[in-house]
């Protein structure tokens, strides 16, 4: 078993508190295409021996890769924006026993004199300061566009997750309104509002989870 850090956005860590998430899709960084193939080929598969993923068409596209955020039973140590409790008597931030999240709605003030915000980017959380740790139980690999109703639930997609998607204003949906038929869509302006692109439409890794104790 392995431990490897893994960022979520306010919106997700949420939706994993609320039990409503349990599934992450991320786009698939350096696939190792053999010569002469065509990635865009629509009927392209992916498929997996001992952890080893490899995409094919009437034959192999690619070499064989591996997830980079682990296996099943594997185990992902969330980092979101943070920031350390307040010390009063010492002026700084620097109790390490207390901390506050974004996601929580929590507000914490500018302190005067402080260079820089109270809030911490995920990227630099550590290890200790972590309140979610989820243990991989399963992982597959497809290209975006197919994830289905049931995965665009387990992804957390809702209409409780509409306040929070905002999408760039060149977007075709930025000036329309908000209207779903279903959470595949919902997903979709979700993916996109995070700096993603639903319509090119990438490989991806799939990625099913479980809460555990932190």
């Amino acid at each position: 078993m392995r431990e490897r850090p893994i960022l979520f956005n306010g919106v997700m860590v949420r939706a994993i508190l609320a039990g409503q998430k349990t599934q992450t899709r991320r786009a698939i960084k350096d696939i190792p295409w053999r010569p002469g193939c065509n990635p865009d080929f629509s009927q392209a598969r992916a498929f997996s021996n001992a952890g080893e993923f490899r995409i094919a068409g009437s034959q192999e596209m690619t070499t064989g890769f591996r997830c980079p955020f682990g296996q099943p039973r594997d185990r992902l140590w969330v980092r979101e924006t943070w920031t350390n409790a307040w010390d009063e008597d010492k002026g700084q931030w620097s109790d390490p026993e207390r901390y506050h999240y974004r996601a929580d709605g929590v507000e914490v003030a500018h302190v005067d004199d402080m260079e820089r915000s109270p809030w911490i980017p995920s990227i630099h959380m550590p290890r200790r300061a972590c309140r979610l740790v989820l243990e991989i139980t399963d992982v597959r690999v497809e290209r975006l566009q197919a994830i289905n109703e049931t995965d665009a639930v387990a992804e957390g997609a809702s209409a409780a997750m509409l306040p929070d998607i905002r999408l760039r204003r060149t977007h075709p949906r930025a000036a329309k309104p908000m209207v779903y038929e279903d959470s595949r869509e919902i997903f979709a302006d979700l993916w996109d509002s995070t700096g993603g692109d639903w319509n090119s439409n990438p490989w991806v890794w799939v990625i099913t989870f479980k809460r555990i104790d932190a």
